[in-house]
């Protein structure tokens, strides 16, 4: 099959392959794997013209300098020009454009569009996304539920189109604990990490007020926490303080460069999660990838990430006595079984290759 993935989204601060390219390394790996039996293409709107061949995929990089897109014809040409089989549609949020691209492709060719943590619209969005529905067939979810929501509410026609996809994969592996230890310093058995930004949706108020009264019980714990935004640093530093708990008891570790990230998630036993709200997951999945066993919130795509919480445990989002009780449960836990089961699960599901051969799967069946 002839497969092109396209976004509607101009990016005028990249002007260089290279640098676009090492941003997608969360989905690098689903083209990659695709490319080993099909033809992928991938078009990128920034600001470069050309080609590139990366890993057996096609890159073909444009500049329309258009920042909104509305009537992408020139886009729509090339897409037609190539012939596609399948044309994947990053995104639900350009109803609009996916009802122009229809119209342009041929009638063999089928549309394909993924969610990429867009919630349903309203107004005249939401008209848009109902009829762009009747002219895509299928979408890609990271869980089934978070498709469902959209039928629920009217935005799309019924629940025959939806499949369960995860979003995006991990690029990390098992290492030895030892090893990672020494790059990262963490001393604790066992040691808990938290990854994410200092906001609202990741809630790490909750993470950081049920861990201050987990320690209580088990004062050997230690949380880690890694954060790229810094919007409620200063509340939580005024909570730690006001408990009295050291640095070496919840470590704010901050900013950690991305390769990094290897030795940090090798060095934990557990990743937890605060999330209200997420597409998918990627610290949690990357987490898994190296064995961290999951305490996640109680949502569509963390359900599907850990097995239904077959891997793990889920508590209620914002629930600070669920979060405890979950962080309790930990410690009756058999951590070298988890870290298994969460292993082999990220292989058969979350990985690369299980969400390309996914993908081929639908893509066969339309």
């Amino acid at each position: 099959m002839n497969f092109v993935f396209v976004s509607y989204n101009y990016d005028p601060g990249y002007d260089s392959p290279r640098e676009w390219l090492k941003r997608i390394t969360g989905y690098m790996g689903v083209l990659t794997n695709l490319s080993k039996h099909h033809k992928v293409t991938r078009i990128k709107q920034m600001n470069y013209r050309g080609d590139e061949l990366f890993n057996g995929v096609h890159f073909k990089f444009v500049n329309y300098n258009d920042k909104k897109l509305r009537f992408p014809w020139k886009l729509h040409h090339l897409i037609k020009s190539m012939n596609p089989d399948i044309v994947v549609v990053h995104g639900l949020h350009n109803p609009l454009q996916v009802i122009q691209l229809h119209f342009k492709l041929d009638k063999k060719t089928k549309i394909i569009v993924q969610n990429h943590a867009e919630k349903p619209a309203i107004g005249l969005k939401k008209r848009l996304q109902k009829i762009a529905d009747k002219y895509i067939d299928a979408y890609l979810f990271a869980s089934k539920a978070m498709g469902m929501d959209w039928v629920t509410k009217g935005n799309l026609a019924s629940a025959e189109k939806i499949h369960e996809v995860m979003e995006v994969s991990s690029v990390f592996y098992p290492v030895e604990k030892e090893l990672a230890i020494a790059k990262t310093g963490v001393s604790a058995q066992p040691a808990f990490l938290w990854v994410g930004r200092l906001n609202e949706n990741k809630d790490p108020f909750t993470v950081v007020k049920a861990f201050i009264e987990f320690v209580k019980l088990s004062p050997e714990v230690r949380l880690y926490m890694i954060y790229h935004t810094e919007e409620l640093l200063d509340d939580i530093k005024n909570v730690l303080n006001k408990h009295n708990i050291s640095s070496d008891t919840i470590t704010l570790v901050g900013k950690v460069p991305n390769e990094e990230m290897l030795y940090w998630y090798n060095s934990a036993d557990f990743i937890v999660s605060g999330s209200h709200y997420e597409g998918s997951g990627t610290a949690v999945c990357e987490a898994m990838s190296c064995g961290c066993v999951p305490i996640v919130t109680d949502i569509f795509s963390f359900r599907m990430i850990t097995d239904d919480g077959n891997i793990g445990l889920l508590y209620q989002a914002g629930n600070e006595a669920s979060l405890l009780a979950a962080l309790i449960q930990t410690q009756q836990m058999n951590i070298p079984e988890q870290r298994n089961k969460a292993i082999a699960y990220f292989k058969s599901t979350l990985s690369f290759e299980a969400i390309a051969n996914k993908i081929e799967t639908i893509a066969a069946s339309l």
